[in-house]
């Protein structure tokens, strides 16, 4: 990574100083906490199940891409901000035998769960996993965790849901990027998981938007 790049953004948000992580995650140091949004566990299987060629691997994706964060961040919880299975095929025995293989390395880890839409759908995940069950939103200080951005909460919301990017457009090339979109009363994470998609946003009046590409994270100007 060269000097010019950065591996995480800190911002203050209701008075907390969080890091806003390249890996499409939040860091909350004084909680020894990170944040994850949208992991979508079990997308691909439910494609498959449907008969929709895709390809296999994502849910080792993402536990590895979750060891990676765990190994370089101090954490005692992570909070996924709904939406950890994406159906019912989610549970097939191969996804849990996985997940409960990570849980095993990982047996003094707190794990909480806010429901998401897609989680109502496909049930709680296995007990064995050892999961926090709450619905939003999930107060924690003077922040709100939610699944749903519009979610009325006390506090400073962060919430998932929207899988926000980006497009930046220069002369001939364009990029398309997952984003973080901090507004004046909550701020939207990017997706975690793979397999997943985007939604492009643009910023309004008062809000910023922190773009991640290559392992870096950087701001963009206002008038973006």
């Amino acid at each position: 990574m060269s000097e010019s790049q950065q591996a995480h953004c800190v911002v203050e948000l209701a008075g907390e100083i969080l890091w806003l992580l390249a890996h499409r995650a939040v860091y909350w140091p004084t909680r020894k906490m990170l944040v994850i949004a949208d992991i979508h566990f079990g997308k691909a299987a439910a494609f498959r199940a449907l008969g929709v060629p895709v390809p296999r691997g994502t849910t080792t994706q993402n536990l590895l891409a979750l060891d990676a964060l765990l190994a370089t961040y101090a954490c005692e919880e992570i909070v996924f901000l709904g939406d950890f299975l994406h159906a019912r095929a989610a549970h097939a025995p191969a996804t849990v035998a996985a997940m409960l293989a990570w849980r095993a390395r990982h047996p003094g880890l707190r794990l909480t769960v806010v429901r998401g839409n897609h989680d109502a759908h496909a049930g709680d995940p296995a007990a064995a996993l050892g999961i926090r069950m709450v619905d939003e939103p999930h107060q924690v200080g003077k922040l709100s965790f939610c699944h749903h951005p519009d979610t009325a909460a006390p506090g400073y919301v962060l919430a998932g849901h929207v899988h926000p990017v980006f497009h930046l457009r220069a002369e001939r090339v364009g990029l398309r990027l997952p984003c973080f979109l901090l507004g004046q009363e909550g701020a939207i994470l990017p997706s975690f998981g793979a397999f997943t998609g985007g939604h492009a946003v643009r910023p309004g009046v008062g809000e910023r938007v922190y773009v991640t590409a290559d392992a870096a994270i950087f701001a963009l100007p206002a008038n973006c």
